[in-house]
């Protein structure tokens, strides 16, 4: 089933930090709602904070790139506007986050992560989800490395599977 959603994917790329909440890059705005499994994560870090994209990939599990940790972690789902206030978003702390074990922040090798909250975006292809945005060009302002999620796959089961 894991896997399933994961193949179901629309495309998304990850918000760069200093990008605005209401900016499109490289694509068009989504049906309101049509997109419910995107997750918008505010990360914070000592006094600094950034955003990242996920998504949903079991009821209480994102997926999302391991560079996106932070101290504290609040994802956000049911956004279709995150700058509005809208009835169907809801705000989920993380509680446990688990990065890969083999993620080098040097070359950002390995940049995937799952993170548990009690209730990052994809890059897809033809209806396929096939990678996690790694790497931002800050003067293009465009996931320009990816990190290929079919490598994951097994990873991913194995940690799904223990939390079941």
């Amino acid at each position: 089933m894991q896997i399933q959603i994961l193949l179901l994917l629309p495309i998304a790329f990850l918000l760069p930090s200093g990008t605005w909440a209401g900016e499109i890059i490289g694509g068009r705005e989504a049906k309101p709602h049509s997109r419910r499994y995107m997750a918008y994560l505010e990360i914070q870090r000592g006094v600094n904070r950034s955003l990242c994209g996920g998504f949903l990939v079991k009821t209480n599990f994102v997926l999302t790139a391991a560079h996106c940790n932070g101290d504290k972690i609040t994802v956000k789902l049911g956004a279709h506007n995150i700058s509005e206030q809208e009835r169907s978003q809801q705000k989920i702390p993380v509680h446990h986050r688990i990065p890969h074990p083999q993620y080098d922040k040097k070359t950002l090798n390995n940049d995937i992560m799952l993170l548990q909250g009690d209730s990052g975006g994809p890059l897809v292809c033809e209806g396929v989800a096939q990678g996690i945005a790694s790497y931002v060009d800050e003067h293009l302002w465009e996931p320009s490395v990816f990190t290929k999620l079919s490598t994951f796959i097994p990873w991913i089961q194995k940690i799904l599977q223990k939390q079941n």
